[in-house]
């Protein structure tokens, strides 16, 4: 962390002296660090600080450029959301608290609640199906709390794989069935009539969890933006079981998911037709899960066996379009 990155965060936690405890993660393609710091003379004991730093690369190509853009704007997006959005966020969709939000030439500074220290200290590469409702609950909720509302600042379309930021990756796309349906696939998501934000990255790292597994608290919101939550729901589903599991957990996950939702929309006392708005997103939760699996299939190249659960789901999705 530079000089003046170490000021702004002594100033904005009221602390003395700042020293560096543990390097967190790396950022995606080397933009950076997250890293764990430790504070004297305040009442915080530590925070978190996402520090992005944009490398300083000659590459010239058009894929490198929108790349490098995408990636620009998700950093703006996310520290749009901490100032002006998360704040709505209450302890059923819990986001950390933000102290700093910079941005100084070439780089970026977040300053964060540490979640460990606040009870949300476990990560989680596999779950049981009592850890899949905790952050079921927490999509629920976070899609209950900004239904209906307009993405300003953010993403206008959330999710980091929608199709205008990917034409790469669409136009690597072998299954030319797909790649002909993923426009129309593109625009029913998009004209859905009830629309929130989604959080756009909703894997399972990016939620972390209570020790008892009961509670979790979400990060990352770089591609945050408007849409259905059904994109949210599929993309988590397929971070937390194998191929071969989906389907056998799928009405279980869906009834749980909308029952957190009205209520969430009770609490958020959000007057709505949800008898509509659940027709509506369970037609689209098919279309959310093959838009995901458009862009895997483009972005690697990835082979999936013809009686696979997201091969047959983008098939009868095609069928039906």
């Amino acid at each position: 962390m530079n000089d003046i990155f170490q000021k702004i965060t002594l100033k904005a936690t009221n602390s003395k002296k700042i020293y560096k405890i543990e390097e967190i993660q790396n950022l995606w393609s080397g933009y950076g660090k997250i890293i764990r710091y430790g504070l004297d003379g305040s009442n915080i004991k530590s925070v978190v600080v996402k520090n992005v730093c944009l490398p300083k690369n000659n590459k010239s190509s058009r894929k490198y450029a929108l790349s490098h853009q995408r990636k620009i704007n998700s950093y703006k997006v996310e520290m749009s959301f901490y100032k002006n959005w998360s704040n709505k966020c209450n302890n059923d969709c819990k986001v950390p608290t933000w102290y700093a939000l910079e941005w100084l030439n070439d780089e970026f500074l977040m300053v964060f609640e540490d979640l460990d220290d606040s009870g949300f200290g476990k990560r989680k590469t596999s779950v049981t199906w009592n850890e899949v409702r905790t952050c079921l609950k927490w999509l629920a909720n976070f899609h209950a709390t900004f239904m209906g509302e307009k993405p300003e600042k953010l993403w206008s379309k959330g999710t980091y794989w929608h199709l205008e930021t990917r034409p790469d990756e669409l136009k690597a796309l072998k299954d030319i069935k797909l790649k002909n349906a993923a426009k129309t696939i593109d625009q029913k998501l998009q004209n859905c009539k009830f629309k929130t934000l989604v959080h756009g990255d909703a894997k399972l790292e990016n939620f972390c969890f209570s020790s008892d597994g009961n509670n979790v608290a979400t990060v990352d919101f770089q591609y945050t933006g408007g849409g259905c939550g059904m994109k949210d729901l599929a993309y988590f589903i397929g971070s937390c079981f194998y191929e071969d599991e989906y389907e056998n957990w799928e009405t279980e996950i869906l009834e749980f998911y909308f029952q957190e939702l009205k209520k969430g929309l009770d609490i958020q006392k959000k007057i709505l037709d949800f008898t509509k708005l659940e027709r509506e997103w369970r037609k689209l939760y098919p279309l959310a899960w093959t838009d995901f699996h458009r862009f895997i299939k483009g972005w690697g190249s990835y082979h999936f066996a013809k009686n696979s659960y997201s091969e047959r789901i983008a098939r009868k999705v095609i069928s039906e379009l």
